[in-house]
């Protein structure tokens, strides 16, 4: 298994501090300016998701990876369409906590895998 795995998952972590700093800031549902900026984020670390080894994703069930894949779809390609923030609200509450453990298990992992 390559290597280069790594820096799209600590891409992935990194958009969502990010993503928790965004909301720290206020109510993405309320100020148009932080909800761009979890779109943003979220785009960014729906991409770095497809680069994960399909291997490592399976020690994952819980994780909907196909619809994270997707998500990155309707935010690049919907352009003129409403994005519900409602919808991406609840994504951030109910599907990231479990992404981000997920992740973070991923490289901890390899981390004390030895070369």
């Amino acid at each position: 298994m390559s290597k280069s795995w790594q820096a799209y998952a600590e891409h992935i972590l990194a958009a969502i501090a990010k993503i928790h700093r965004i909301e720290a800031r206020g109510d993405i549902r309320q100020d148009d300016i932080l909800y761009d900026a979890v779109l943003r984020n979220l785009q960014t670390l729906s991409e770095a998701t497809q680069r994960l080894p399909q291997e490592l994703k399976s020690t994952c069930p819980e994780i909907p990876w196909k619809e994270i894949s997707g998500v990155r779809n309707i935010l690049v390609h919907n352009y003129l369409g409403e994005i519900d923030p409602q919808a991406i609200a609840r994504v951030l509450s109910g599907d990231l906590p479990a992404l981000e453990a997920c992740v973070s298990r991923m490289l901890s992992r390899a981390k004390q895998t030895p070369p």
